[in-house]
């Protein structure tokens, strides 16, 4: 059964490994991975930049079955990490399997079944392709090419006056104006002493304002669409009545969400009312307001999202934090006796000098005037009342707008899903099994190539018949408005064990405390939502995942420290224990008083079954 895997990033790594692991006489899977770059490691090689790393942390990031020794600092920079896929494919002996330099160009449905694929190779010592295509035949396909390949670049009515300025002279030197997609962004240099205006605030965006103020840009201008919501990827020093709490190896954040009653042993009715999440949403936010003065985000004074957008169900947690420091400098106000009784800390090599030096906040502008001047739509955010007077006239423009999907090579006369028609948990379309999308949700807080790991072991159990059927409904999902940009958004650790349950591969408390003790009982009630607690049972089950589990996730549970893991971790776990409870205690009257089983849902804030 000849699968080709398209793509060579982390998904299409792990997938091509998972098949060949999942190979039996009744499935032989034979996978080829076919590649258009030179190397493997997709945008983490291709679009990466100096001083770049990984938002994500190793413990999450890392495959279930290659970690990162324990010494390893948590969060690796984009060139380590392409390192460690290029460790992965030596470990299990991929390099055979891959084909570098193979561009597809076009795929069809084979008369005699399955798919042909059509593929083009870069001509010796040339980056020409070749004229002629060649041909595959192809039981499956894996579709891995990723989210952020094809840059997204929005129309802004008057940009090209920005380039079309003469040269501004800078010590003698004539800059050149330029404007480009952050894919086309590299290093330090290319923004030194220039007046910048980054156009989004997602993670690339907020790194390329801080990289531009340690440039020594001359004038940074970061502008937003609507908002964000501002976390570290660790947590950072703080102090409570002049006690300051502080660690030497601070916690990665995505490794603070519990499992027991959060993603494991949760109601129908309260997995689809997401009430966990609003629960958790209104006490973050209050301890971000009574710890940092304010509750946009974490110490995040400007910038901050509608009310109905603000939370852990609604947006993509922005955990790239170095710039804030930069940008709440006009707009942070709060009373010396409240820093008193609490007081969030910035990392020193974060803060800004001793100088006015701001990044500029600013709404995305209107348009430009034929003089180079961005004009700034006039709204009641503050920094847009700030910027509104403001003569921003800038010399390089920045689109870190992310990118789009295309699948130019499904042939389109032969009416192939996209990603976007996955109907079978994001990965698959029902009736068109036979082509998996793999790596093509996102995570609000989480990493992409674990959740890539979960979906191939769906997938492949899908194509062997072996996922629970009928599937339960998702209640993954992100919350988001008809008209959002951005619809493939998923809880990351109530994806990954709704993707566990549907192959048998979530175990059960009595199973995991008889099988594998107490300390992995701990462990699995405490940790977040790791891949390696995934493969103790069911069909992926894997002899090492204990060892980790006792070890390196142990680490991250222990590293919270007694005070951490009663606030982050008992009291909350304890809290939807009771909420878990109490919906199973409604949902057994509501069934005794003669009413069918109906599921809880929330409308226009209002708790409601059916």
């Amino acid at each position: 059964m000849r699968v080709v895997v398209i793509g060579a990033g982390p998904a299409g790594l792990v997938t091509s490994k998972s098949l060949l692991e999942a190979a039996t006489p009744e499935f032989p899977f034979d996978p080829i991975i076919f590649e258009q770059e030179t190397d493997i490691g997709g945008t983490f090689r291709y679009r990466s930049y100096e001083n770049a790393t990984l938002v994500s942390s190793k413990q999450l990031t890392s495959f279930s079955d290659f970690r990162l020794p324990l010494s390893h600092a948590d969060h690796l920079t984009l060139e380590e990490y392409v390192d460690y896929l290029r460790a992965y494919v030596r470990h299990f002996n991929l390099d055979s399997r891959l084909h570098l330099n193979h561009k597809v160009v076009n795929i069809t449905r084979n008369p005699r079944g399955g798919h042909i694929v059509y593929y083009v190779q870069k001509e010796p010592d040339s980056d020409m392709w070749q004229a002629e295509p060649q041909t595959i035949e192809a039981t499956y396909i894996a579709i891995c090419t990723g989210l952020h390949v094809i840059p997204a670049v929005p129309d802004i009515p008057g940009i090209r006056h920005v380039f079309q300025q003469p040269p501004r002279v800078k010590h003698g030197t004539p800059l050149q104006r330029a404007v480009y997609h952050s894919s086309d962004y590299k290093t330090r240099s290319q923004l030194a002493g220039r007046r910048i205006m980054v156009l989004g605030t997602g993670e690339t965006g907020m790194d390329l304002a801080y990289e531009a103020a340690k440039a020594g840009a001359e004038e940074v201008v970061l502008c937003s669409r609507g908002g964000f919501l501002s976390f570290p990827k660790a947590l950072n020093d703080f102090e409570v009545l002049g006690f300051k709490f502080e660690s030497k190896n601070p916690v990665p954040i995505d490794s603070l969400i519990t499992n027991l009653a959060e993603t494991a042993y949760v109601h129908p009715w309260v997995a689809t009312s997401h009430i966990r999440w609003f629960i958790s949403d209104f006490v973050i936010k209050r301890v971000m307001w009574l710890l940092t003065g304010t509750q946009a985000g974490c110490n995040q004074w400007v910038g901050e999202l509608e009310p109905d957008r603000l939370g852990r169900a609604y947006v993509f947690l922005n955990k790239s934090h170095k710039a804030m420091p930069y940008i709440n400098r006009p707009y942070r106000k709060r009373p010396p006796f409240m820093d008193y009784i609490s007081r969030y800390i910035d990392p020193p090599e974060d803060m800004p000098p001793q100088t006015s030096f701001a990044v500029d906040l600013a709404p995305f502008p209107s348009h430009f005037l034929p003089s180079g001047r961005a004009v700034f739509p006039v709204s009641e955010r503050k920094d847009a009342k700030r910027m509104i007077a403001r003569d921003i006239r800038p010399d390089t423009v920045i689109f870190a707008t992310g990118y789009r999907q295309e699948f130019s090579f499904l042939d389109p006369g032969a009416g192939y899903p996209t990603a976007a028609d996955a109907d079978i948990r994001n990965i698959a379309k029902t009736g068109e099994e036979s082509i998996g999308f793999i790596g093509f949700v996102r995570p609000g807080v989480g990493a992409i190539p674990p959740i890539a790991e979960m979906q191939a072991f769906f997938w492949i159990s899908l194509l062997k018949g072996q996922v629970k059927t009928p599937l339960p409904p998702p209640h993954y999902h992100l919350l988001v408005k008809e008209s959002a940009r951005i619809k493939y958004g998923v809880d990351h650790s109530t994806y990954m064990s709704t993707l566990a349950k549907d192959i048998s591969a979530a175990p059960g408390l009595w199973e995991l405390y008889w099988k594998h003790g107490l300390h992995v009982f701990i462990c699995y009630c405490f940790g977040a939502a790791f891949t390696p607690f995934y493969r103790l049972v069911g069909p992926f089950r894997l002899n090492t995942s204990p060892a980790v589990i006792k070890t390196e996730l142990w680490d991250t549970i222990t590293r919270r420290g007694i005070l951490g893991n009663l606030l982050m971790g008992l009291i909350p776990m304890v809290f939807y224990l009771w909420v878990n409870f109490a919906a199973l205690c409604l949902e057994s009257l509501w069934v005794l008083c003669g009413r069918p089983a109906v599921p809880l849902h929330i409308k226009d804030g209002r708790v409601m079954l059916g």
